[in-house]
């Protein structure tokens, strides 16, 4: 969205169409992610999380200016991150990485949704969906879905403080899990560092397309019975 402000090469219903979902997103599926971790961290043991006002789709509770600023413009944010005490877990290692996975998990099904409507609108309004207004409906859809998997697709890299550390760290011992945890602001900042040269964007392209990919077939299997 901003490479294509700062080039002019942008239309301007399609950038209120990106800016739209992306404030969505920002005011109800990040609240949803963040509560996905709270409300497996309580199931899983940790009540605390309730007493912390996490356990709630407010989107007050979970917003983090700088996390909602970076989404805005870029693509990619966060929100402010749950605080779990893994010692009310009966498996400390296992239960974070439980709780941790589910954030992913919570965008996955919301762009899931997101390609559900798409699929009604092509099979039952395809005539709406091709006009001019359609079309910016469409991009809206399409900014909303792909922002959905590359948020899932991001928070999954194994590197602290994101959530696929934590699934990293149920195969690590102690004294790394330590490690990892003493210099997650050092290897958030390499995450970045990394993210801006380029050297992830293959990676990160190709669990993008695969997740799209079984996203778009899972959603297709109604509309496949329903056809025949």
């Amino acid at each position: 969205m901003l490479s294509q402000l700062l080039t002019g090469h942008f239309d301007f219903f399609s950038i209120v169409a990106e800016i739209l979902a992306v404030l969505l997103i920002i005011f109800l599926i990040l609240p949803f992610h963040e509560w996905a971790h709270a409300f497996t961290a309580s199931l899983m043991g940790d009540k605390a999380v309730k007493y912390r006002g996490r356990l709630s789709l407010n989107p007050l509770n979970h917003i983090d200016p700088i996390g909602a600023l970076c989404l805005l413009l870029f693509g990619f944010g966060w929100a402010k991150p749950v605080p779990i005490d893994p010692r009310n877990f009966k498996n400390p290692k296992l239960g974070m990485a439980v709780t941790a996975v589910m954030g992913p998990i919570a965008n996955l099904v919301a762009a899931l949704f997101g390609i559900l409507v798409y699929k009604i609108l092509a099979v039952f309004a395809l005539g709406f969906l091709v006009s001019d207004f359609g079309g910016y409906v469409l991009i809206f859809l399409s900014f909303y879905i792909n922002c959905n998997i590359g948020l899932a697709v991001f928070n999954l890299i194994p590197i602290p403080p994101l959530d696929g550390s934590k699934v990293l760290f149920v195969f690590l011992p102690d004294n790394a899990v330590n490690f990892c945890y003493r210099y997650q602001q050092i290897f958030f900042i390499a995450l970045f560092v990394l993210l801006y040269v380029g050297i992830l964007d293959g990676v990160l392209g190709w669990a993008t397309n695969g997740l799209y990919s079984a996203l778009n077939w899972i959603a297709s299997l109604p509309f496949n019975l329903f056809i025949h």
